[in-house]
Parts: structure tokens; sequence; C-alpha cells
């Protein structure tokens, strides 16, 4: 599954999703948005200048927000996104409208919809994270935005014993030519593996990659 094809779900198949900004205190608050357009890479939403949240993206200009599709949690599908987002004024406006028509029933005439204020997500990270197959799937993602990669893995010493592939949930340890090694996108990042091992041979890694 490519970046385009998580983000299309995104918007057209889970649309509605919790975005995370800070108040004055830099105490986070959470709100409920729908993802209203995605196109060249880019994502799109809308709110009314009056709201308290047209105030905290003004201010902080970069937002956290998770999508979840699924009717429970062994078929859920979760897609995290955070970066930079600016507000672009009434651009694109009109096509929102037409591809989100509910949106009419709410603003129903061009008089109400001088409130909005469309918000352009154009640098990010992300993670598809889905539990409903085994092993999980777990594909990060990035738009010209520096991601964070964190990741086990089995250094050289390792001594094949074989203890972490025992323990391991997803069994996403494969032994080969007597070592171990894990299936990163198959990775629960449980942590079971480390704590097992009694050569000290896995280490958890945190590394920028370029988007």
């Amino acid at each position: 599954m490519q970046r385009n094809d998580i983000l299309k779900m995104l918007q057209e198949e889970i649309h509605t999703v919790i975005l995370a900004t800070t108040d004055e205190a830099f105490h986070p608050v959470t709100a409920a948005i729908d993802i209203m357009l995605y196109q060249s890479d880019k994502l799109y939403f809308l709110t009314a200048k009056g709201k308290s949240l047209y105030q905290r993206l003004q201010k902080d200009q970069y937002v956290a927000m998770t999508g979840l599709k699924g009717s429970t949690t062994l078929t859920s599908i979760a897609i995290s996104v955070r970066g930079n987002i600016k507000a672009i004024g009434q651009t694109y406006l009109e096509e929102i409208f037409n591809v989100n028509p509910y949106m009419k029933e709410i603003y129903p005439n061009e008089e109400a919809r001088k409130a909005l204020e469309v918000f352009e997500l154009y640098e990010y990270e992300g993670e598809f994270f889905d539990l409903s197959q085994h092993p999980i799937l777990r594909i990060p993602f990035s738009f010209h935005h520096k991601m964070e990669m964190t990741q086990y893995v089995i250094k050289e010493n390792c001594n094949g014993c074989g203890r972490c592939l025992e323990v391991c949930p997803q069994r996403c340890i494969l032994h080969k030519d007597s070592k171990m090694t894990i299936l990163q996108e198959h990775c629960l990042h449980c942590g079971r593996c480390i704590q097992v091992c009694a050569n000290h041979s896995i280490e958890k890694q945190r590394k920028e990659v370029a988007g």
C-alpha cells in the first residue's frame, strides 16, 4: 500500500478524524473534524473562524490526527498523521462543497460560507496500522517531512538462541543463518523481545529519515 492509497482511505473511507492541538497553556485539546479533500499529496479540512479550534490552528500551525476504521478492535485500521498546516482562505472551498455535499446543509449559502477557512496539511509524517490481519501491518509514510522511525533491532552479537521468537506475539522474528531478524512491518513494538534477551542483543532505535 502506497502513501496515496493510505491518504485516500483517510479522506474517503474514514473521513472523520480526531485532531489534536494545544491551548494557550500548551495543554492538549482534541476535536473531531472531517478530512474534506485529498489531492497532490496534501490533505484539506476547514473550520469556522469564530471557533476556538480556528484560534488554536492559527497559533500552532501544527496538528496531529488519527482516524479509525473498523467495527471492533481486531477489524480496525488506524491512520495517524502529524505535520505542518497553513490557512489558505477559501481556496478549494467550492470543490470541497462539491465533494462533500452534506456541507451545504450546514452552510447553505455564500454569505454563511464566508465564516469558513480552509487549512492545508502540506508537510507531514504518519503511520498506517492494520490490526485486521495477522501478523499486524505497520506502514510509515511521510511527505516533505523528516520522519522519526522507531524500531527494535537485533544486533550482530545475537547468538541465535531463539528466546525472542518464542515470546513475539506476532511471530515476526525470523531465524536465519544462526541469527534472528525482526520484520519491521509486522512488529507490534511491545518490547517483549528486548526484555527476554539474556545476551542484550536487541535495542530500541530511533532515527530520522528524510521524507
